[in-house]
């Protein structure tokens, strides 16, 4: 009776590789289900049981699915090229070539003994020269389309990695890898031109299944605004300096102009006397984070030019200043300032005492103005256009400032393109030639893949350029229009390009003549569900539906989104070592998460010195040393164990505690299945569905009817992702059957009818496949069965059998809950409005007061309105 965990998992776990159970082909005739991961970085030695979180339930739902008759693809492979992998090596001192094999190896091993239901025969590795050949060959063809260019910019630059960083790789101002602060360096760089679909990337949003969350965080990074451009002439020059604005109907309270400190005018618009300020100003603002410069509380601060310029629509000059809370990153890098209708505007000029000009009112009167007025109106001061509602004089303005030649309606994006080129080493090489007389050139596609070659020293120079400049061999070529000397680029790209495309690859991954057939691209795809970390919002899921878009347009794909349904999870928080929070601020804002910290007492918190070592709850990391393995538990407790707690303990998407507790709870509950199951095995008969019995007892009547409630259940919970009901739900049952059907006690006389035994071990055994699938495939052999369970069908529930005799009717009064009755299945609305009055909760309510009306709704509740 006792579970041998050890021995069963190691049983299945080999038949299930000898038989390839989860080997999956294109079958027409079968509806397909594609499930997918996030693929991981092989950046550590091995996954932590946070990792689990989402494999795990991922896995359940892909075997729920597959004992529904679908035909499901569900692959793993792994995100090998770029700085996680990288800096992982420089940690260790070793080559990323060797290393990241043996990481991968490691993680696949953990993932199989965690039972989950692979198809490891279209693994895949994006380091692979067989898979960055593809990423390669679609660089080639947003090259060709325009939509991968090469320019000098000022870019995000990490000086501890030593390569550029796209905006979405930068968080607070710090390396999205390892938290150092970055810098601004201009340097030539490589683009994908991701603005160009910036509008569709926005509408799209809307046919998705996402948390609205997740929406809008791309929402909020795509940032569309419509407005206006317009040019101010700077005094005394030909230089415009051009802003956007949003409200180009306050244009004659525009009263100065604050450029970024790091707009490219600056230096050439800051007069001699002022040089010195402005210069002093600039290195301050450079440390600074994007944060801390757009927090609204913090004092303005900024510095004069010594230049004016001219507003267009009425000729006044007005100074150019430098002010920090304007960044290059969004619009012009320059704005028009209206102090009396923007609030960061009304500060600034308070504070270095700059006019401020009333341009709306709320009711076309004129006013003194003794905060911002940000709503629109009625123009006033405003020339001709005075009376004006605010929307009317938008339209009207943008169409002058077009007619006179110095503005236009325009919509401007805070996306930026995504700087794709990194100056290291472990990336895909960029198929591109330098050639002196013919410039950029493309490298044939019969040539690709262009190969990372194998070196010894793969670190950053530090220079600003890649590892690969300094190997002749690599860099010197043969340009392939003139056949002239030419220099290949050095830079790699990075590594989100590979992760951009590789969900399209699993469909067809042993396919070199194209990066998958049209064939299974059309079968397989799109993703039906895909689940990972909300911290890709901006990167990643951007990036890929970007390159989905293009692939679409060119005729390679027949839809245009790539992750129809999106699910994110949640993280297994872990005690670590740390230091005692300075404030409130820093214990719930930091980016360690942390939740709660212990020393010895609740009362002793505040004695604490600030720099002694407590223990915190933090995110499962190695580099916190609090890290639990999965193959350490699934030594102690079993790969079942471990699966039903990491879908029991919490909602998927939320974050839980870690705790050794409750993974022996589920350790017992796993135990207890199976207890119940071998005694059932003597009773079992094939046959049970001929031979139940036609008047029930009232205990077979009482646990069929809950198993029947709970296969219902369980579907409808696992269909939407809420596993730890659903497993609360089998727990239930399971109390009901032991209560129901003891089969552990020898003093039963007479014994349950074996029929209904029957039906609840099978039953129990098909329930408990998805979450404990080892046990679950022990079981079905031992009930007969040759197919493996997770061939066999998902049981059905019977309405008649699962419904209730009795059910609780909610009353309500004037829309508020105020008692319940329980009544009779399918009880008339007079027998309920009877049993409500002879409620003592619901007499009090009613006394002294006239019943206008009652609504009844069948089954769920009565609601009383009165007055």
């Amino acid at each position: 009776m006792n579970y041998n965990f050890t021995e069963i998992e190691v049983k299945w776990q080999k038949i299930w590789k000898e038989k390839k159970t989860f080997r999956v082909a294109l079958e027409g005739q079968r509806k397909k289900f594609y499930c997918l991961e996030m693929f991981p970085y092989p950046s550590g030695s091995g996954l932590h049981v946070g990792h689990l979180k989402n494999y795990v339930p991922t896995d359940a739902f892909c075997r729920y699915k597959s004992m529904q008759g679908f035909n499901v693809l569900h692959p793993m492979g792994w995100d090998a090229f770029g700085q996680p992998a990288e800096n992982e090596a420089m940690r260790r001192g070793r080559n990323p070539r060797e290393m990241v094999p043996e990481y991968a190896a490691s993680y696949r091993s953990t993932l199989i003994r965690a039972g989950c239901s692979y198809d490891w025969e279209r693994e895949i590795n994006s380091s692979d020269p067989e898979y960055y050949r593809w990423t390669q060959w679609i660089f080639l063809l947003l090259h060709r389309l325009g939509l991968a260019y090469r320019s000098t910019a000022p870019i995000n630059w990490c000086p501890s990695c030593k390569t550029g960083l796209a905006n979405e790789e930068v968080k607070d101002n710090r390396c999205w890898r390892c938290d150092t602060l970055v810098e601004k360096k201009p340097m030539p760089q490589w683009f994908f031109r991701i603005t160009a679909y910036a509008d569709r990337l926005l509408a799209d949003l809307e046919k998705l299944d996402w948390s609205q969350g997740m929406k809008e965080m791309q929402r909020d990074w795509i940032g569309r605004s419509e407005g206006a451009e317009v040019d101010f002439a700077v005094a005394g020059s030909d230089v415009k300096i051009r802003v956007f604005t949003t409200r180009p109907d306050t244009l004659f309270g525009a009263t100065f102009i604050v450029l970024a400190p790091e707009h490219p005018l600056v230096a050439q618009l800051t007069t001699a006397t002022q040089q010195r300020k402005v210069n002093a100003y600039v290195r301050k603002a450079q440390g600074e984070s994007e944060i801390d410069r757009l927090n609204a509380t913090r004092s303005k601060t900024g510095v004069f030019t010594g230049t004016d310029a001219i507003n267009p629509v009425n000729g006044e000059r007005i100074p150019i200043w430098i002010a920090d809370y304007v960044l290059m990153g969004y619009g012009t890098g320059a704005i028009m300032c209206v102090p009396g209708h923007d609030v960061r505007d009304f500060e600034f000029a308070k504070k270095f005492k700059l006019p401020i000009r009333q341009v709306v009112s709320r009711d076309g009167t004129t006013y003194n103005l003794e905060s911002a007025e940000i709503l629109e109106g009625i123009a006033v001061n405003s020339s001709e256009w005075s009376g004006l509602p605010t929307a009317e004089f938008k339209q009207t303005i943008g169409r002058w400032l077009e007619d006179k030649g110095i503005g236009r309606p325009t919509v401007n994006y805070r996306l930026r393109d995504w700087l794709i080129s990194r100056q290291r080493y472990w990336g895909a090489p960029i198929p591109i030639v330098h050639c002196p007389a013919c410039g950029e050139v493309p490298v044939p596609e019969a040539q690709l893949p262009v190969l990372l070659p194998d070196v010894e020293n793969y670190h950053p120079s530090g220079t600003g350029e890649s590892p690969l400049a300094a190997i002749p061999a690599f860099v010197h070529t043969t340009c392939p229009a003139c056949h002239g000397p030419a220099r290949r680029e050095t830079d790699t790209m990075g590594g989100y390009a590979c992760s951009s495309w590789y969900f399209l690859r699993f469909a067809d991954p042993g396919n070199d003549g194209a990066f998958a057939s049209r064939s299974a691209l059309d079968y397989w795809l799109p993703v039906d569900v895909y689940t990972g970390g909300i911290e890709h919002a901006r990167s990643h899921l951007l990036y890929a539906r970007f390159w989905t878009k293009v692939l679409f347009d060119q005729g390679l794909l027949g839809f245009e989104e790539p992750f129809n349904l999106l699910r994110n999870q949640g993280s297994l928080l872990a005690f670590t070592p740390g230091r005692r929070p300075r404030s409130l601020e820093e214990k719930g804002g930091s980016d360690d998460k942390i939740v709660d910290w212990i020393v010895l007492k609740h009362d002793e918190r505040d004695q604490v010195p600030a720099d002694q070592v407590v223990w915190r709850w933090a995110r499962m990391s190695k580099s916190k040393g609090n890290v639990v393995t999965p193959d350490d538990m699934t030594e102690r407790y079993g790969a079942d164990s471990l699966r039903v707690y990491e879908m029991f303990v919490a909602p998927f998407e939320d974050d839980v505690h870690w705790s050794e507790e409750g993974i022996q709870g589920s350790h017992r509950f796993v135990a207890r299945v199976w207890r119940w199951l071998q005694a059932a095995l003597a009773l079992y008969r094939p046959d049970w569905r001929e031979t139940l019995p036609r008047q029930e007892t009232e205990t077979e009547r009482r646990v069929r009817r809950k198993l029947h409630q709970t296969v219902q259940k369980v579907g409808a919970q696992i269909e939407t992702f809420q596993f730890n009901t659903a497993v609360a739900a089998i727990m239930e049952l399971l109390n009901e059957m032991y209560a129901c059907a003891p089969l552990d006690r020898e003093e039963l006389a007479p014994g349950p009818n074996p029929a209904v035994v029957s039906e609840l071990a099978e039953t129990l055994t098909l329930l408990m496949a998805p979450f404990a699938p080892h046990l679950a495939e022990e079981v079905w052999q031992q009930l007969g069965r040759c197919e493996s369970v997770y061939r066999a069908p998902w049981p059905p529930f019977d309405p008649v059998v699962a419904a209730a005799e009795a059910v609780n009717v909610m009353i309500q009064v004037n829309g508020k809950i105020k008692d319940k009755v329980r009544v009779a299945l399918d009880c008339d609305e007079e027998t309920v409005k009877q049993e409500a009055m002879r409620s003592e909760k619901i007499k009090q309510l009613l006394s002294g007061r006239q019943v206008v009306k009652m609504i009844f709704i069948k089954n769920k509740m009565l609601s009383i309105v009165c007055k």
